[in-house]
């Protein structure tokens, strides 16, 4: 019968099942994004791995409690569980609330923290110069930076054939957060619809532990307390 202990038993082993799938992934991707990424110091690198090592701890010490029905390791893994929904919904709902100004400043306080050959590289990659105007070299003295030369000359080549080529000026590139703007907004929009999900399902799991904790293993000596 499903609803009874059996069934809560096979249904937290498998959700914790899940939790350790989704913690290896998330594990994974951070690695990934720290040996490929270009910005590699902003904090949602080693936010996400913070999270995956978290969710993996969480989920062998639910899946331990589940299938010993031990009530102290089920308490600890519930509160704890339930503290890291709040912080997941919170953290969520603040990426998907970010409008493009503050998007904007964040990216410009990540920009200032990483060192000039990354900020090369980035230049490089996306054929930017600068952050936000590749004009104003004194408020971004990495825009002096031989990559912006290289560039430069390649916007400037691109733009000669361009149509709109009279329409602005062909010595210079845009700056990187104009090329980038598309894709921090999207990755903001992606971890906070995919945080927001998950942390429905770790509010599942919380209720689900609730119910199993108060269920009586019928196979258990029937004198005996839980």
């Amino acid at each position: 019968m499903c609803g009874g202990f059996t069934c809560s038993k096979n249904a937290l082993t498998a959700l914790n099942v899940l939790y350790i799938v989704v913690a290896f992934i998330l594990i994974g991707v951070a690695v990934y994004g720290r040996a490929s990424a270009l910005v590699t110091n902003l904090p949602i690198i080693g936010g996400i791995l913070a999270c995956g090592v978290i969710l993996f701890v969480i989920s062998i010490l639910g899946l331990i409690g589940a299938i010993k029905h031990h009530q102290v390791l089920l308490f600890f893994y519930m509160v704890i569980l339930f503290l890291l929904f709040l912080v997941q919904f919170s953290i969520a709902c603040a990426c998907l609330a970010v409008n493009s100004e503050q998007q904007e400043q964040l990216a410009e306080e990540g920009w200032k923290r990483v060192g000039p050959e990354l900020k090369a590289k980035v230049q490089t990659t996306f054929t930017c110069c600068g952050f936000e105007n590749s004009l104003n070299t004194t408020r971004d003295p990495t825009m002096n930076h031989p990559s912006c030369d290289i560039v430069n000359k390649i916007c400037a080549a691109r733009c000669s054939t361009s149509p709109s080529a009279a329409e602005k000026d062909c010595n210079v590139c845009d700056g990187c957060m104009y090329k980038l703007q598309s894709t921090i907004d999207y990755a903001f929009k992606l971890c906070g619809g995919i945080g927001l999900f998950f942390s429905f399902t770790e509010f599942v799991g919380v209720w689900l532990t609730v119910r199993y904790r108060n269920q009586k293993d019928p196979r258990a000596n029937p004198s005996a307390f839980l």
